[in-house]
């Protein structure tokens, strides 16, 4: 037969004092209120019969649930995994538990697993899902639920986030292509409905611009997803209807990177041979491919640490303003560039920037 729970009103019994006080003392952060004597033979009593606390009760006590809930957009994509593993690790040493879910890149699947995790009464949220013009966004700040944006932004909600700076990452990956030699440069980007989509392609048809050559919009191709099919066919589009007139590719993220390894595979192009070919993320194992992907690194684990302290950081003062925490990317340099014009012999030297 099951043990029965040990409750409260037992241990207030058997250290003969209020069950409130009991409360007070299991609870950390009130436990000051009672004498040392007192909360050392409540502890030792709660010790010996065996207590173990309820979740549940506590958190109709005290209105908090001493969990998290983080949704992100695509649980296949090597990204997140190490930005959850920084929430996770910071919301675990701060004593809470967190909720992990995948919405599948689907709107509607976000909003219903939103609802249920609000009416689980979580104490806070942490979504890498959010669109620019989000109504769960919009729902949360309106009823006042702690909320963190990780690696998005909103356009028009104030809302707490922490990113890249995305603009100079895409800088930075011109840049580097440039000093190559490339001057025709293609430009696979991501979602515009999303801050990462939107930005990404906006800060490269700023750094075209500065850079005082011609914006080829016949180039450029967003795609609907940020994933290896929609980075194939974005590229595959520019080849079929323009012909190979570009030398490099700027992708939006490695995911569509490596999408334009295999469009230029299936059209009997080699990179970086033929064309040279730039990511976004450097998310695990892209210097596993073939060849290894030049990309802009992200602080992934960074980003997890950031919005975890943050959403704390509002938890516990609820009514300070949100702010932005933008970190600073950098570039990595694989075999998937190399100089224009350059001998097919003549090596591509991998180089880590710091």
């Amino acid at each position: 037969m099951r043990k029965a729970r040990v409750t409260i009103n037992e241990v207030a019994a058997k250290a003969r004092v209020h069950a409130s006080t009991v409360s007070r003392v299991l609870n950390e952060e009130t436990r000051s209120m009672v004498s040392k004597p007192v909360a050392d033979r409540v502890l030792g009593v709660a010790r010996k019969l065996g207590y173990e606390p309820n979740p549940l009760a506590a958190g109709l006590r005290t209105r908090r649930s001493r969990t998290i809930g983080v949704l992100i957009p695509d649980l296949t994509n090597p990204v997140f995994p190490p930005i959850v593993r920084g929430i996770a690790q910071t919301l675990h040493d701060a004593g809470y538990v967190v909720v992990l879910a995948d919405s599948n890149n689907d709107v509607r699947e976000a909003q219903a697993i939103v609802a249920v995790l609000r009416a689980r009464h979580v104490d806070g949220l942490i979504l890498a899902t959010a669109q620019r013009e989000d109504p769960i966004v919009e729902d949360c700040v309106e009823h006042g639920i702690p909320l963190v944006l990780v690696n998005r932004s909103a356009d028009k909600t104030p809302v707490a986030t922490v990113a890249t700076d995305d603009d100079l990452g895409i800088h930075l990956a011109l840049e580097h292509l440039l000093e190559l030699g490339h001057r025709r440069i293609a430009f696979v980007g991501g979602p515009q409905s999303t801050s990462t989509g939107y930005v990404r392609y906006r800060a490269f048809l700023a750094a075209i611009k500065e850079r005082g050559l011609d914006i080829d919009r016949r180039m450029i191709v967003n795609g609907k997803a940020f994933s290896e099919l929609a980075g194939k066919e974005s590229l595959a589009k520019i080849i079929e209807t323009e012909g190979v007139s570009f030398t490099a590719v700027v992708a939006a993220n490695d995911l569509l990177a490596l999408g334009c390894f295999d469009a230029l595979e299936q059209h009997g192009l080699r990179c970086p041979h033929d064309v040279s070919v730039t990511g976004f993320n450097h998310m695990p194992f892209v210097d596993r491919f073939t060849p290894s992907l030049t990309t802009v690194h992200i602080p992934h684990r960074e980003l997890g640490v950031k919005s975890a302290e943050l959403l704390l950081e509002r938890i516990a003062n609820p009514g300070i303003q949100p702010r932005t925490i933008r970190l600073r990317p950098h570039l990595v340099v694989g075999r998937s560039t190399r100089a224009l014009g350059a001998r097919e012999e003549a090596p591509v030297v991998a180089q880590i920037a710091r």
